[in-house]
Formats: C-alpha cells, sequence, structure tokens
C-alpha cells in the first residue's frame, strides 16, 4: 500500500472512530453508548493497524469492534432497539394466532410499521419458546431477529455476487462509464461496509432494513445475469417487508428491459406481483384496518400515536408546519417519484452500478422528503451504491456482457 493510500484509509478508520464515540457523548439510548464504545475501540485499532501496513488486521479489529462484540453482547443480554420486540412479537402472533398486528394499538410499541412477510423473521424466538424455553441463551442467540436479519442479507449478498461472477461462470456487466470493469472496486470494499457505521450500527442494534437491503442487491444482481424469475422472487420479498421497497420494482424492470427485452421484463414484473400477494395479501385481509393504521398511516405520521421516526429531514421539518406542509411533503415526494420514473423511461439504467445509483437516488428522495423519517434509513442508498461497485470482476473465460437493446446483449467482436 501507497503512503498516500495507508494515509487515506488511516484517516477513513479515524473518521469512523470519531463518528462512533458521539453516540456514548450524546445519544441517550444504552443500545447505541454501547455499541460506540466498542465500535470506536475497533476502529482506532484498524486506524494502528492501517498505519503500520496491517491491512488485514485493521479490518479485522473492525469487525470485530463494531460488529462480533457489540452485537453478541446485546443479542445476549436482551438490548436492542424496539425494532427487535417488534419482529418477534409479529412471529409470536402469527404462530399463535395467524395474525401479525396487535389490534388498535394505543402505544408506539405495540405499532408493527412492517408488512406481513416481517414476521417471519421473528418466527425463530417463537418457535424456541422466547426466553422461558430451554436455555435462555441459546435461545436469544439463535431466535434474535437481528441474527436472522443479518443472515438474510449476507446470503443475499452471496447469491448476489454468484449472480454477478464470482464462480468465473455468469457473466458480469460493465462498470458504468461503459469500460471493461478492470478499474473495479475489489470485493474487499463490501467486507469494509460491513465494518463501517453505515452497516455496523444497524446490524448490531436493529438489523431491521438489512433483509431489505440484501433483496433489493439480489434482484439487481439477478436483473444483471439475466434471470428475470429469481429478481422478480427477490423484489417480492422485498416488497413483502416493507412498502418502500415499491422503487426498486420499477428499477429492475428497466433494467431487464433495456439489456434483456420486454419479455424478461414482464416476466419479472408479474412474478414480483404475484410474490407480494402470496406474501401480504393473507395477513392484510386478516387485518385490513391494522394494515393501514401500523403500516401506512403511522409511517406518515398520521396515526393516533406519532412515530419516532423524527430526524430533523426535510420532508419532517415540513410536516411539522402544519396539515398544508403535510400536503406539501407528499406532493413534493410524488414529484420526485415521478421524476425518477421519467428518468428511467428517457434514460434507462444499463449496467448494475447504473440501476443500484438510481434506485439508490430514488431512496434518498424519499428518505429525504418523507414527513417521518430517520438519519438511519440513508444506510439503505449508500449499501447499494457501495454494493455495486464492489461487485466481483470477471475472470478470465467468462463471458462479458454488454447491455444492449436485444434480450441477449452483444458479444465484442473477437480479435483477429
Amino acid at each position: 500500500m501507497t503512503p498516500s493510500r495507508t494515509a487515506w484509509w488511516t484517516t477513513g478508520w479515524l473518521t469512523a472512530a470519531g463518528w462512533a464515540l458521539s453516540f456514548p457523548l450524546f445519544s441517550s439510548l444504552e443500545p447505541h453508548r454501547l455499541w460506540g464504545w466498542c465500535a470506536a475501540a475497533g476502529y482506532l485499532g484498524a486506524a494502528g493497524a492501517t498505519a503500520l501496513g496491517r491491512r488485514r488486521a485493521a479490518l479485522a479489529a473492525a469487525l470485530l469492534g463494531a460488529v462480533a462484540v457489540p452485537l453478541l453482547w446485546l443479542v445476549l443480554t436482551g438490548q436492542g432497539q424496539s425494532e427487535v420486540t417488534v419482529i418477534e412479537r409479529s412471529g409470536r402472533l402469527l404462530l399463535e394466532s395467524g395474525r401479525i398486528y396487535v389490534d388498535r394499538p394505543e402505544q408506539v410499541e405495540e405499532y408493527t410499521p412492517y408488512l406481513p412477510a416481517m414476521a417471519l423473521l421473528g418466527l425463530p424466538r417463537a418457535l424456541l419458546g422466547g426466553d422461558t424455553g430451554g436455555d435462555v441463551w441459546a435461545v436469544r442467540l439463535l431466535g434474535d431477529a437481528r441474527i436472522w436479519c443479518a443472515a438474510a442479507l449476507f446470503g443475499c449478498l452471496w447469491a448476489a455476487r454468484r449472480l454477478l461472477g464470482a464462480d468465473g461462470r455468469p457473466g458480469r456487466l460493465l462498470d458504468g462509464d461503459g469500460g471493461t470493469g478492470a478499474d473495479a472496486v475489489p470485493g474487499r470494499l463490501l467486507s469494509v461496509l460491513v465494518a463501517s457505521p453505515v452497516v455496523a450500527l444497524p446490524l448490531a442494534v436493529s438489523g431491521v432494513d438489512l433483509p431489505l437491503a440484501g433483496l433489493c442487491c439480489l434482484a439487481l444482481a439477478a436483473a444483471a445475469a439475466g434471470r428475470p424469475v429469481p429478481a422478480g422472487a427477490a423484489l417480492a420479498g422485498a416488497c413483502a417487508l416493507k412498502w418502500t421497497a415499491l422503487p426498486a420494482v420499477a428499477v429492475v424492470v428497466a433494467l431487464l428491459a433495456v439489456c434483456r427485452g420486454g419479455r424478461p421484463a414482464v416476466r419479472c414484473a408479474l412474478t414480483a406481483a404475484g410474490g407480494t400477494a402470496l406474501l401480504v395479501l393473507p395477513g392484510a385481509l386478516l387485518q385490513p384496518a391494522e394494515v393501514w393504521r401500523q403500516v401506512f398511516a403511522f409511517p406518515t405520521g398520521r396515526a393516533e400515536v406519532p412515530t419516532p421516526a423524527s430526524s430533523p429531514l426535510p420532508g419532517h421539518l415540513l410536516a411539522e408546519l402544519g396539515p398544508w406542509g403535510w400536503y406539501l411533503t407528499m406532493g413534493l415526494l410524488a414529484v420526485g417519484g415521478l421524476a425518477v420514473a421519467l428518468s428511467l423511461f428517457v434514460r434507462p439504467p444499463r449496467t448494475v452500478v447504473a440501476a443500484a445509483d438510481r434506485l439508490a437516488l430514488g431512496l434518498t428522495l424519499a428518505f429525504l422528503l418523507a414527513p417521518a423519517g430517520r438519519f438511519g434509513y440513508l444506510a439503505l442508498p449508500v449499501l447499494l451504491v457501495v454494493w455495486a461497485r464492489s461487485t466481483p470482476p470477471r475472470r478470465p473465460g467468462a463471458s462479458r456482457i454488454v447491455a444492449g437493446s436485444g434480450a441477449a446483449g452483444r458479444r465484442p467482436a473477437r480479435a483477429s
């Protein structure tokens, strides 16, 4: 590693350490404070190892301090954000009654702002009997929703990596500038992303958005590999978790349409629609009023109980001005969505990098303009952008896919 790169990486780890230290200094949430102390120690160790030229040791220190230690400690001691309890309660209700939502919730903790598929991640705790079944530590470790959220994320990223050519068989789309991909950021960047506060913090304290992120990456990868049905299935899983995954459907279908043709795009859209209906409709038909109240009204600030998602983002600040402010931010949200949708027609993405960037742009606009939101939601767009640039490089002998207008694209001319 050159001196300039060493200095750059050392500065990056020190910046992450400073960010982590802000949590024990300013946050009132104990899980965040604990994560901050552990992560700061890990990042400082990573900075020291980097300065000594030990890149692998630096990454190991960051992963240990920011992910492994706080995650295991919080899981085994039963600490975490309220989202963990909400998911596990949904799993218990699903197992006991087939329902997912608390009827007529009166407190914030009783709301479940997720679509029915999220309850599946809470089933392990319910099946293991909660904290009263068997070895309590084993139940907490194997049943905690964060563990299954993390498993869903890493499983999706592994499958996406295989689809994009990590085994040397499938091809890899070119980089966003139309080059050969030789200058693509190496896959190690994904490990750095996991160790960074962008992923490490939600992984340790809640994990709720990680399955959604993983499924979006998998859908983009499947579309890039010309697999419309797996892409649609991944989209169905994402849309059945949170309705904020809907923009991913438009982006993935546009990518398939421009690179593979209309039929694969239609197959993907139909698979996504059918799979989402299969996962969502049974729960929604059992409790239609609660789905509307908890999944749509509560996150947008229109329920009887105010949402705790109140970071000072533009949409929330406008909504705080009164009813006209709420309608204004909803109008701006609609305009932003239409603008991104129009861009898919005018200039559809032709590579996995371009598609991930477009989806990240749409989600960023949605999170910024939503009447209620958190800074933590922006981790999803960041993860998408970095993931797309950390996809595995094409190995010699693997087919090289160039985005074209035909169903299968076109291959480069053979050298004479």
